[in-house]
């Protein structure tokens, strides 16, 4: 008999990717297909279609089908045995939507397996071209939901986020506004039905394996400013500011560990997947990835790359006007927050260059000449419209908090990578996170608990003891929590000096960790836990066998004293240089 393995899978801006694994967590088989380069009928370029107005942008739903088809034939041809697929999951980019036509679930339900399945579906959607992630044409339906619930910082409280022009509740919005016949054609059934008309692209690739319209997932759902994301239900409020009768096309959202059922007919009949194969929900690709790495409580993940993007566990969010507070996809008592930069490692390269000839020996050479506070020089650099916070160029201070034109070469270096870091704790904390330190004590420990009462309990017992045993006795009862565990990811993880600062800063250890194909792999790793998971079986025990991440640095003695006060005047200092604080929409 075969041994089992599970299936991930990842619709992403640029390929289609999917990973399998077996009962140790081991990659056994992974493949994609690169929509440019291996679908060029539809005339792509990185995926998308880029309008003439340069905000609209789109992509072909049949290209997302017909790289299906290709990647499982190309999976047959090598040889895959499909029938050892216990359970299989995704991930999708998020925000992106697809709507079906009326009378599609019948031709999704008994598509011929004789046929490749886009040519099946080739006339189901009532828009050929999705809008994606990278849109933002829709400003004035941000405007009009932040105006209909309230404001921007009361939307951001039902949905984890302010109106962001990619989320999907406002491209829905300008649909109807500008095409209510298409709108209107996208199905509809009866509310709560187990099935749904638009889409996100997750839940549109779950629905092609599924043979059904699959339901939409509270992480990926929470994307969409349309979930309130306390009580996981969608906000009446915010539904009606986009469309009408958008629930009825939405149906009910899934925790995102559910089981959907069993793999459609189609698939057991033209690949020889078992008719058992188990379909779990499908997920936004960042809620994906935070599954890929790992993520526990108290974990932050920071890939540094083109963006630098922080994905935080959360238990007490409090939503920001900066960033995004989603439902966790593997707890679903708890939240994700997540935040982008979008001056990442382009910004850093253009110091460099500066400021370093180019080479990264030189730049780490400065950095570590000068002193940790950079004696209170603090800088911002934002070459392009920053996300978070909403600014723009370079703004240098001195210690005295005042503008200054420019910086010597190695100060630069020092305030661009403190400020980059201090940016990203300030804006972490701004939504509920807290850094813990060493010595915290766990919540159950009396805080009346210290080396005079406890002597005093012990009586004469303790008195034999020296003052060291004494004290030992003592941090035995104080036992610490888990200090916070910082995992880096992306090119600039593997520069040790760039790391000791990020360290320091959030007074952290740095791990690092191979995140190839993150969203993919986490998707199979959810996979597994969707089949236990009703049985309280959390993901963490389901990868205990994946790789350990590899400690890297740890924060130098006094940092979290240094850097405290630094923090507050960077965070005075960031409300300068902030460039429209009144916008609302902001592309990612």
């Amino acid at each position: 008999m075969a041994a089992p393995c599970y299936l991930g899978w990842d619709f992403s801006t640029q390929q289609l990717k999917v990973i399998a694994i077996d009962e140790q967590l081991r990659v056994v088989y992974e493949d994609n297909v690169h929509f440019d380069k291996d679908l060029p009928e539809f005339k792509t370029q990185g995926g998308v279609y880029i309008h003439s107005d340069r905000l609209t942008v789109t992509s072909p739903v049949l290209m997302w089908v017909k790289a299906l088809d290709m990647i499982l034939e190309k999976m047959k041809s090598s040889g895959f045995n499909f029938s050892q697929v216990r359970a299989l999951s995704g991930a999708g980019q998020q925000h992106g939507s697809v709507y079906w036509k009326k009378g599609s679930i019948h031709i999704l339900k008994n598509a011929s397996s004789k046929l490749p399945l886009h040519q099946s579906l080739k006339a189901c959607f009532s828009v050929s071209n999705s809008p994606i992630w990278m849109d933002s044409s829709t400003a004035s339906q941000c405007s009009a939901l932040e105006k209909a619930v309230g404001g921007a910082q009361h939307l951001a409280s039902i949905t984890g986020s302010r109106a962001y022009e990619r989320f999907t509740g406002n491209q829905i919005a300008k649909i109807y506004s500008q095409n209510p016949e298409v709108y209107m054609q996208t199905e509809l059934v009866p509310t709560g039905a187990p099935q749904k008309r638009i889409s996100l692209v997750s839940s549109f690739a779950a629905s092609l394996f599924l043979g059904a319209y699959a339901p939409i997932d509270y992480s990926d759902g929470s994307g969409m400013n349309l979930l309130q994301i306390w009580e996981k239900v969608w906000s009446v409020s915010c539904l009606n500011a986009c469309a009408p009768g958008l629930e009825e096309k939405l149906g009910c959202p899934v925790p995102s560990h559910s089981v959907l059922g069993p793999i459609s007919p189609y698939y057991s009949q033209r690949y020889g997947f078992s008719p058992d194969c188990k379909i779990v929900a499908f997920t936004g690709d960042n809620p994906a990835s935070l599954a890929g790495m790992r993520l526990q409580e108290g974990d932050i993940a920071i890939s540094l790359g083109t963006s630098d993007t922080l994905f935080l566990w959360i238990q007490e969010p409090t939503p920001a006007l900066e960033g995004h507070i989603l439902c966790n996809p593997v707890d679903s008592q708890t939240y994700m927050a997540l935040l982008c930069f979008k001056n990442g490692s382009l910004m850093r390269e253009r110091i460099r260059d500066d400021c370093a000839s180019g080479s990264w020996d030189e730049f780490s050479k400065a950095l570590s000449s000068t002193v940790a506070g950079n004696n209170g020089n603090l800088g911002f650099y934002f070459d392009v419209m920053e996300i978070t916070p909403e600014a723009v160029g370079i703004h240098r201070f001195n210690r005295d908090n005042q503008k200054v034109s420019d910086f010597p070469k190695e100060v630069e270096i020092r305030a661009l990578i403190e400020g980059q870091f201090m940016a990203k704790r300030i804006h972490a904390e701004k939504l509920g996170y807290k850094v813990k330190g060493k010595l915290e004590v766990q919540r159950e420990s009396p805080d009346h608990l210290t080396p005079t009462s406890l002597f005093s309990l012990l009586g004469s017992v303790v008195q034999i003891f020296t003052i060291c045993t004494f004290s030992l006795i003592y941090m035995l009862y104080c036992i610490a929590v888990p200090r916070t565990r910082i995992l880096a990811t992306g090119g600039a993880s593997h520069n040790k000096k760039i790391l000791q600062v990020l360290s320091d800063v959030f007074n952290a250890p740095v791990y690092t960790i191979d995140t190839a194909n993150s969203a993919c792999l986490g998707s199979a790793y959810r996979a597994i836990h969707g089949l236990v998971a009703e049985m309280n079986v959390s993901l963490a025990d389901v990868v205990k066998l994946a790789p350990e991440p590899r400690l890297a640095v740890t924060p130098t003695t006094g940092a979290e004293e240094l850097y405290r006060p630094l923090l507050k005047r960077y965070a005075a200092l960031e409300q300068k240089v902030i460039y429209n604080p009144t916008s609302s929409c902001l592309a990612k």
